[in-house]
């Protein structure tokens, strides 16, 4: 099998939905939380810290757990980013919803939080996969790889990555798993709870 090939074949939808995907769709469903909205702006923290943790733990570190803290600070970020990119608001408003249970209030927040974890396990499967596939010192494998992976997730890239010039991308392909794994995001069904 070409490298290509193994590439795709670890990459398909359908082995990233089973290896990934639906690992973080059951720990994000097996959480309850009592209520959908929260009294305080310490509650709202202290709750997606707790659920950031959890995810963590079973999903990503195989049971190691953040300090509290951390997991506050990367939950918020989560979130923050979400609301950021989505409806142009920010912590606050993430906050407002949960404290008022509007646009889906606390559940909404806490599928937020597991989507990030999901998409970053997504991000450094693929990673990990053009590690294993692509030889780091052999700058013509890299082109070769890149150019047909170009060619055939072309449709899913954005405008920004310039298709005809795999060269740019040889030595770092980061920009194109980025771009694959934001666009799986807005169109896969990978990241959509059955």
């Amino acid at each position: 099998m070409s490298a290509l090939k193994a590439i795709l074949s670890e990459l398909d939808e359908r082995n990233l939905a089973m290896k990934i995907g639906s690992v973080h769709d059951r720990t994000r469903m097996q959480y309850r939380f009592d209520t959908n909205t929260v009294g305080s702006f310490d509650e709202f923290s202290k709750a997606i810290g707790d659920y950031y943790n959890h995810h963590f733990a079973i999903c990503n570190s195989n049971g190691g757990r953040l300090s509290e803290a951390e997991a506050r600070q990367a939950a918020r970020e989560a979130v923050e980013n979400y609301y950021r990119h989505k409806t142009r608001g920010n912590i606050v408003n993430a906050y407002n919803d949960a404290s008022e249970g509007t646009n889906g209030g606390m559940r909404v927040i806490l599928d937020i939080i597991a989507d990030d974890l999901k998409m970053k396990s997504i991000e450094r499967h693929i990673q990990q996969v053009f590690d294993r596939y692509v030889a780091p010192n052999s700058w013509e494998d890299k082109v070769a790889i890149i150019r047909q992976f170009i060619d055939t997730y072309g449709e899913l890239l954005s405008g920004a990555i310039d298709r005809a010039n795999p060269e740019r991308y040889a030595q770092d392909f980061h920009t194109l798993i980025r771009q694959i794994v934001q666009t799986m995001e807005q169109t896969s069904h990978v990241l959509r709870r059955q």
